[in-house]
C-alpha cells in the first residue's frame, strides 16, 4: 500500500507539472475579489459550494484537505481564513505556496496522507474542506475519524466525492462514449483490474482509484459523529455518463453538538 501511495503522489506531481484543471492556480483578480468578499470555491467539477455552507470564513482555522493546486486554499485565505493545505503531492503544494507568497496570504502547506492527520492535535480547526480526492485512498473511514478528531465542537466538514456508479463501467469504453458494464461495486484499480491492465495504468502514470459506497461516504461520516447538513449533485464535463446521471456529489456536515 505504501508503494501505491507513492505512485499516486507521483501521478499528482505529474498533473501539477502540466497545470491541469485541478492544478492551475487562481489569478490575481480572483484573490482580490476574495479579499473584497466576492468569492466562491468548488468541491466538485462545476457547481460552486453554496454560500451558506462556507460563509463567513473570516477568522476561521481551515484545513484544506487533499486540496493542493493553488485554488481553494488561497481563495479561503484571501477571504480571511487561516488555512493549512494538506496534500500528498509536493507539486500540488508548491502551487499553493507560490500563490500564498505572491499575495501574502495566511496559508501554510503540509505534506501528508489524508488518512493520517497526526501532524495536527485534536480540536485544531473550525472547518475541513475536502474537494473530490478520497477516490485515491482505500480507507476513507480513517479520513472521517481523523477529520472529526481535528475539528472543534461545531466544526464543519465539506466533502466532494465521485458517484460510485461510475466504476461499474469499463473506463476506456466510457471515454469513447460507450457504456459497457464490467465491474462489481465496490471496485478498485488495485484489486479488481487484471494484472496486465493494472500495470498499464501504472506505466502510464495514472493514479489508481477506489470506488466507495454511500455506506462509506455518508454512513461513514455519520458513524464518525457528524450530522449531515446539506448535499448536492454535479456532473463532470467530458464524462459521457454525465448526460444520464450525476458523476459527483458534495456533502456538508457538522461535528455533533454534544461533543465535549
Amino acid at each position: 500500500m505504501r508503494d501505491i501511495l507513492l505512485h499516486n503522489r507521483d501521478a499528482w506531481d505529474n498533473e501539477a507539472s502540466r497545470t491541469g484543471p485541478w492544478s492551475t492556480p487562481v489569478s490575481a483578480e480572483v484573490i482580490e475579489e476574495a479579499r473584497q468578499g466576492r468569492w466562491e470555491v468548488g468541491l466538485t467539477p462545476t457547481i460552486p459550494v453554496p454560500g451558506h455552507w462556507v460563509t463567513p470564513v473570516k477568522g476561521l482555522d481551515i484545513l484544506a484537505l487533499a486540496s493542493g493546486g493553488g485554488q481553494q486554499g488561497p481563495v479561503l485565505a484571501a477571504a480571511g481564513a487561516s488555512v493549512v493545505v494538506y496534500d500528498l503531492s509536493p507539486g500540488q503544494l508548491e502551487k499553493d505556496q507560490e500563490v500564498a507568497d505572491r499575495y501574502s496570504l495566511d496559508l501554510r502547506t503540509v505534506e501528508g496522507d489524508m488518512t493520517d492527520l497526526s501532524a495536527f492535535p485534536e480540536d485544531s480547526f473550525d472547518m475541513v474542506f475536502n474537494p473530490g480526492s478520497n477516490m485515491y485512498v482505500e480507507n476513507i473511514l480513517a479520513v472521517w475519524s481523523e477529520a472529526y478528531r481535528v475539528l472543534r465542537p461545531g466544526g464543519t466538514l465539506l466533502v466532494g466525492f465521485n458517484n460510485p456508479c461510475l466504476y461499474i463501467f469499463d473506463w476506456h469504453s466510457h471515454m469513447a462514449g460507450e457504456f459497457v458494464v464490467r465491474h462489481r461495486l465496490p471496485f478498485s484499480d488495485l484489486h479488481d483490474l487484471p494484472k496486465k491492465e493494472r500495470q498499464a495504468y501504472l506505466d502510464e502514470g495514472l493514479a489508481l482509484e477506489y470506488s466507495h459506497t454511500f455506506n462509506e461516504q455518508i454512513g461513514g461520516q455519520l458513524a464518525a459523529g457528524f450530522e449531515l447538513l446539506g448535499f448536492f449533485e454535479d456532473a463532470q464535463p467530458g464524462f459521457a455518463i454525465g448526460d444520464y446521471m450525476p458523476t459527483a456529489f458534495a456533502s456538508w456536515a457538522r461535528t455533533s453538538k454534544g461533543r465535549s
